[in-house]
């Protein structure tokens, strides 16, 4: 059982806070091809992604995210290669390219919280019911995506494995932290982004707990 990410959004819709677990990692292949590559690689959002072609679990979609064990930082390689050139070079072959999902900008992290409050708007005026409490989770094969809204707007969206127990529990003592560490803080300035190392101690304990011990220990 696993959390793998956290997402507290303010009334307007405007992200204030995420985390990731460092055990949250996206999956990656790792292959070593010979010339000529047979997957067809483009840039996109400055990053060389799959574009056609799949094999032994690289999926189109997929970035490089590194080539013969050096990193790459976009569309280029640590050592300040451009990642297409040197895929483009046979005397570089055979080569060691992993592939897998990219970590999220702080951009994209921006655009999902305002879609996820754009959603959880939308649940709360399809119901055919009044003072509807929205969408409270989410479910897919790989992840369960849980929220819950304070009564001042609110919202703790955490992402886990979809079995995961208990998450109503965790997300209070979550809202204990934010309580006791974020709105107790003299220099927190409602809605605005949370900047606290005592909250992001103690959030990552609620996390880490939870994961290690299950609810009951927390």
């Amino acid at each position: 059982m696993t959390i793998f990410s956290v997402y507290i959004i303010n009334k307007a819709g405007s992200l204030i806070y995420h985390y990731d677990a460092p055990n949250s990692g996206r999956p990656a292949v790792e292959k070593t091809f010979s010339y000529p590559l047979e997957l067809v690689l483009k840039v996109f959002d400055e990053k060389v992604t799959v574009a056609f072609g799949e094999r032994d679990g690289i999926k189109v979609g997929h970035a490089v995210l590194g080539i013969n064990g050096i990193p790459a930082e976009g569309r280029f390689l640590r050592d300040k290669r451009e990642i297409l050139e040197v895929l483009a070079s046979e005397k570089n072959y055979p080569i060691n390219i992993k592939f897998g999902r990219p970590p999220l900008s702080i951009n994209e992290r921006i655009m999902l919280a305002s879609m996820l409050h754009s959603l959880f708007a939308i649940g709360s005026q399809l119901s055919p019911e009044p003072h509807s409490s929205g969408i409270r989770t989410m479910e897919t094969d790989t992840f369960k995506l849980h929220c819950h809204q304070t009564m001042t707007g609110v919202k703790f969206v955490v992402i886990t494995d979809p079995k995961q127990g208990h998450v109503d529990a965790i997300l209070k003592k979550m809202y204990e932290a934010y309580a006791d560490f974020a709105l107790k803080n003299p220099f927190y300035s409602l809605d605005m982004p949370i900047r606290a190392e005592l909250f992001d101690n103690s959030l990552q304990s609620v996390i880490e707990q939870a994961d290690k011990y299950g609810i009951s220990n927390i």
